[in-house]
């Protein structure tokens, strides 16, 4: 027999305290589910005792929520939509994509590359509901609680993780036309360090470039940053504005190379391909709307889509 956890026992308390939340009422919860004010009262007390917190702030004319409860409320929000989309999925025979999935992904890749291909979804399939994030760190979903995650480098399956290769990026340095007529085109890697780098910054940190050398070999440059800047898009901006030379994936900048809003450099300096993957939890209960949005990718990957 599977054990059932208690949180699973106390599930009417949590539906109880969703409820008095969105409420801010012991009595409008009660009038909204059809039972006693002193019902509800014991349900979420017990839940208190049962977390062994308070979830509210009380006061004779209002109840608010603690910043636990606070926390427990999105936890719980999560947990119930999760529930809601898989029945909506079964209901509807899992003939489409339905429900909410929580994908994160790098900041100006995902705009510009990652969005259109999601929206698209979306519209071919209005009860599919996405929640983005953009994100430049190393995450782990499993402790931010992603469905999915798209992630730059090498990743390699784990016991909690799996990780699928997409298409292949290739980083290529650019500049603005406007910027080389000003400031000479680079002629060589040494060259570079006496031109404005724009440079990701990251941690505190400013971000290398990675190049290769006179041997073929892949090694870390560091150029003096000119401008350091945490923020993708905002770094690409500044590069088509003239401010300076930034290494980003061609993906990206293709659309800014066709029509001639940016100049690539350098292409003998080009680097060996990094990764581009798509992660999620290993589970054996994926639900069908996040197996969907996996298998639209792969398969556009498929159709280098994304190189």
């Amino acid at each position: 027999m599977i054990p059932i956890p208690s949180s699973f026992e106390s599930f009417r308390s949590i539906v109880h305290f969703v409820t008095t939340a969105h409420a801010q009422s012991f009595t409008e919860a009660a009038d909204q589910l059809g039972i006693s004010k002193s019902a509800i009262g014991k349900s979420i007390s017990l839940l208190e005792q049962n977390l062994g917190t308070a979830l509210f702030h009380r006061t004779t004319r209002k109840i608010s929520l603690t910043s636990e409860g606070d926390a427990y409320l999105a936890s719980c929000l999560i947990a119930l939509e999760t529930l809601q989309g898989a029945e909506n999925a079964l209901r509807s025979k899992l003939t489409e994509p339905c429900g909410t999935v929580r994908i994160d992904m790098p900041a100006a890749f995902g705009r510009s590359v990652m969005m259109p291909v999601l929206l698209n979804m979306a519209e071919r399939f209005p009860h599919l509901k996405l929640t983005i994030t953009f994100n430049d760190k190393v995450i782990d979903p499993l402790n931010i609680g992603f469905d999915l995650a798209i992630r730059f480098g090498t990743l390699k399956d784990s016991a909690d993780l799996v990780a699928k290769k997409l298409n292949d990026q290739h980083l290529i340095l650019c500049a603005s036309p406007g910027y080389l007529l000003r400031n000479g085109t680079p002629a060589t890697l040494e060259a570079l360090r006496q031109h404005r780098c724009i440079m990701a910054w990251r941690g505190g940190s400013t971000l290398s470039w990675l190049v290769k050398d006179d041997k073929g070999e892949d090694f870390r440059f560091n150029p003096s940053p000119f401008h350091q800047i945490s923020d993708g898009d905002a770094m690409v901006d500044a590069c088509v504005s003239g401010a300076g030379i930034i290494q980003f994936p061609e993906s990206l900048l293709r659309p800014f190379i066709e029509n001639g809003k940016l100049v690539p450099i350098l292409p003998e300096v080009k680097p060996e391909p990094t990764e581009l993957s798509i992660i999620w939890p290993r589970s054996r209960h994926v639900l069908p709307s996040v197996r969907f949005i996996i298998d639209e990718i792969i398969s556009l990957s498929e159709k280098r889509a994304f190189a």
